[in-house]
């Protein structure tokens, strides 16, 4: 059975590099990534360059294109984004089948968990990013909602047989009425979605230099502001109140922060641990998948699930967070 990336070789990876008229060294590194596939490589008499080769199928061209667009909007407001590099005019290149792009190597570490300070510099980032997102809507890429993220989710693993046996009904039991209360809350909550970061977790920020740089937009699409927020909360109720006030406070000087949106963040957590496990299962027979997550499928992973999906429904129950 062949898999996406079988072919995708050092060589190749050296190939398609130098195929833009680049000199690499020779030097390949593979980086943590299991999406797409990404390397440092190496490049004579300058510093490594960022190569990102594309899952086949995911991500029409256009697509892909309208995220290098929007990354390159955000760079010329002088935005901190780790954007593609341009060559002749084009982001978005060919080489023996697979489409990838380059981009210049970022170094940094990922911000502080709870670091009030870090906190509010990083909702001015968010703000000056959404304050730029938020003038025109994508046209290609999908809307982050309950039927893509939720019930799509939740059928690709009813049907495709992941969740145990003796787990099924409790697990479709409690995920089938944690999305009806994630429709109520979508429902009752008036938004307007603008084009997102999409996947904004610590992780995809880098802090370097006293700034911080967004990384990986691979996943950006519409949806509410909130979700490029809500990942940067953590902790106890009273510890996440804290934060909420530092972000929003540094947001609010860039672009004007939603505080109807606030109710969304629970069931945004909710869209997100079924989105997970789908995202999980869907990639099954990509050999990295069954390698790097070797509990998945197990009784104890989906015996967990039930629990964090019967934690979340409680967490929709509780007053949503609110701004003082």
């Amino acid at each position: 059975m062949s898999h996406p990336f079988d072919t995708l070789t050092p060589d190749l990876v050296l190939d398609a590099v130098e195929s833009l008229g680049y000199l690499s060294d020779a030097r390949v590194l593979a980086l943590n990534s299991y999406e797409n596939r990404v390397y440092q490589v190496g490049i004579e008499d300058s510093t490594p360059l960022i190569a990102k080769f594309y899952r086949p199928h995911r991500w029409s061209d256009a697509a892909i294109l309208e995220e290098h667009r929007f990354s390159l909007e955000l760079a010329e407001r002088e935005i901190p984004v780790v954007a593609p590099l341009e060559r002749d005019g084009q982001t978005l290149h060919t080489h023996a089948g697979f489409r990838f792009a380059l981009f210049p190597r970022r170094g940094g570490r990922a911000p502080e968990p709870g670091n009030l300070d870090q906190l509010y510099r990083l909702g001015q980032l968010l703000g000056r990013m959404h304050a730029v997102s938020a003038s025109h809507p994508f046209e290609h890429r999908e809307t982050l909602g309950v039927e893509n993220f939720g019930h799509a989710s939740l059928s690709t693993l009813l049907d495709g047989g992941f969740v145990p046996r003796s787990l099924l009904p409790a697990y479709e039991s409690v995920a089938r009425d944690l999305l009806k209360r994630v429709e109520d809350v979508f429902a009752r909550t008036d938004f307007q979605p603008i084009r997102l970061h999409g996947d904004c977790h610590p992780g995809n920020i880098l802090a370097r230099d006293d700034a911080f740089y967004l990384v990986d937009l691979d996943d950006c699409r519409m949806g509410p502001s909130v979700q490029d927020i809500w990942m940067m909360l953590a902790g106890e109720r009273h510890e996440r109140l804290g934060q909420l006030s530092e972000l929003v406070e540094g947001y609010n000087e860039f672009h004007d922060f939603t505080p109807r949106e606030l109710p969304l963040i629970e069931a945004l957590r909710a869209l997100r641990l079924l989105h997970y496990s789908a995202w999980l299962a869907r990639r099954w027979d990509d050999p990295a998948f069954p390698m790097s997550f070797p509990w998945f499928g197990s009784e104890r992973y989906w015996g967990d699930q039930i629990l964090i999906l019967r934690e979340q429904m409680s967490a929709l129950q509780e007053e949503p967070l609110k701004l003082f």
